[in-house]
């Protein structure tokens, strides 16, 4: 007869149908003849491609050092092992046995009770409109909504945003400083509209510092051509005159 590996529960359900199969006594069950029997239908098991689970194997390796531990001069720890694995498998029949007794009993595909008597709490004296009901209703089931990927609409004000270069901001610096040779710091952002800007204007005045094309004096917060700048301007204004 063939037995599939779904059909145990697990390596003691395996050892407790070898054990009723082949009449051992599992008060004193014989290691040898047990590990013999439990050896063979893992064979059998892997005849018929079945996946063996971990657990399975691991009790015939169990089984084997047990059987080892027999055969020495002093098995005491063998006989304690054997002990063990009895008390185990006595342990799993009597919960098996319960089990198939709650089976008969239990359905637990369908469960019923009486319905229990509540009393009503009035404790609660508002009066809501419906529509007010309503709309709460809709915004807790909207949260569900929240998972799910967001609208174009959503994207629209990232799109919309102007996209300001600091180059571009370099060379308005540049021809400002260019035609006065100086300028108050904050005349730089007088004509700035929006907030990318006032960015690029800002990131272009220090790449031109860090450049040492322009400085800005402590005393007057004024901005200034340096390397070059300051003749330009100079030799503009000699020929204006």
């Amino acid at each position: 007869m063939l037995y599939k590996l779904s059909e145990f529960e697990g390596p003691l359900d395996l050892l407790l149908h070898l054990i009723s199969k082949h009449k051992l006594n599992i008060y004193d069950i014989k290691i040898s003849e047990l590990l013999e029997q439990y050896i063979a239908q893992i064979e059998l098991m892997k005849q018929q491609n079945l996946d063996i689970a971990s657990d399975f194997l691991e009790m015939a390796a169990r089984l084997i050092y047990i059987k080892t531990a027999l055969l020495l001069p002093k098995h005491e720890e063998g006989e304690e092992l054997k002990k063990e694995l009895t008390g185990q498998l006595l342990e799993y029949r009597e919960c098996k046995k319960m089990a198939e007794v709650m089976a008969e009993k239990i359905n637990l595909d369908f469960i019923s009770r009486m319905p229990t008597n509540i009393q009503l709490d009035f404790s609660y004296k508002t009066n809501h409109n419906v529509f007010e009901m309503l709309k709460a209703y809709i915004d807790v089931v909207g949260k569900g909504n929240k998972k799910l990927p967001p609208s174009k609409e959503d994207f629209s004000y990232i799109i919309s945003k102007t996209i300001v270069s600091v180059f571009s901001k370099v060379v308005s610096v540049l021809r400002i400083l260019c035609k006065t040779g100086e300028t108050e710091y904050k005349l730089l952002f007088q004509k700035v509209n929006n907030k990318p800007e006032l960015v690029a204007t800002f990131l272009a005045v220090l790449e031109l510092i860090n450049g040492k094309r322009i400085l800005i004096t402590d005393d007057d917060a004024k901005v200034r051509l340096l390397n070059g700048g300051e003749r330009y301007w100079k030799s503009k204004k000699q020929n204006q005159q």
